[in-house]
């Protein structure tokens, strides 16, 4: 019989072998979801997952990693040739790992400057490669800057034997689109290379999304760039980022008070003594 005791060693288990606080959490209320429906069902009279201690997680704000201009600059030049081009339009459509890699050629539209994000690379049984369509939905059509087209038509031209459109734009040396191990083994050695440490590929979706909000984007702006299924989803990591309401008042009212002392009325003129 389960017992309170055992999820309780599980947890500590799970916590001394390094998971992290969010990991822990998840497992636990998977369990817990099937440990209640037996409860519903009538197969366990109470959930012994009940009340059992979790450890605390870290604030999102102080979890997040953002990386800096120059971090994403030093990483360009460190990285291999063919996965720099990678970093760069991770870091400048806020792509996930997956959805970088099932890029094909055509998804690039040069003309209007946008990339089409319509699938995305799961790795499968065996170390296999599957296409699924995007996370939540996320299918989506990305503006580009001209410096990364840049990039992106130098990379099809040197390292792509044709421009087919249904080819893949990162391939592996077998031709398959690379899955997250692959990726994991090119950004380690990028980031080794470049000097930096605890970076995720991921965070480059919080440098894009930094890097919005400080230019004055909203929240609907954002959450459409980072393929967000609600702009809940996208204020919950990054709502502290947003100006809050002390700071737009501050600065409204000091751009008033400014317009009054930077240009007093004539006391003659208008009376006042």
């Amino acid at each position: 019989m389960l017992r309170r005791s055992h999820v309780e060693s599980w947890v500590k288990q799970m916590i001394a072998a390094g998971l992290a606080p969010g990991t822990v959490h998840t497992r636990v209320q998977n369990v817990r979801a099937v440990l209640r429906g037996a409860v519903r069902d009538r197969v366990i009279a109470t959930d012994p997952s009940g009340g059992v201690t979790l450890p605390r997680r870290r604030r999102r704000e102080h979890a997040m990693s953002i990386p800096t201009p120059p971090q994403v600059g030093a990483l360009l030049p460190a990285a291999d040739d063919r996965f720099a081009t990678y970093i760069a339009i991770c870091a400048s459509g806020g792509l996930r790992l997956g959805e970088a890699a099932a890029l094909q050629v055509g998804d690039v539209d040069f003309l209007r400057r946008r990339v089409v994000i319509s699938r995305q690379v799961q790795r499968g049984p065996g170390g296999t490669v599957e296409l699924r369509a995007p996370k939540h939905g996320s299918e989506r059509r990305i503006v580009v800057p001209d410096r990364l087209l840049t990039l992106l038509a130098g990379h099809v031209e040197h390292h792509l034997s044709s421009g087919d459109p249904e080819r893949w734009l990162f391939p592996t040396p077998t031709g398959t689109p690379p899955h997250q191990n692959t990726v994991g083994h090119q950004w380690r050695k990028a980031t080794s290379a470049a000097g930096l440490t605890g970076l995720r590929l991921h965070d480059l979706r919080h440098f894009l999304a930094s890097g919005l909000i400080a230019s004055g984007c909203d929240v609907v702006t954002v959450q459409r760039a980072l393929g967000h299924a609600s702009a809940t989803t996208t204020l919950n990591p990054y709502g502290h980022l947003w100006p809050d309401a002390e700071d737009r008042t501050r600065a409204a009212t000091d751009g008033l008070m400014s317009a009054a002392l930077d240009d007093p009325a004539d006391p003659l003129r208008t009376g006042w003594r």
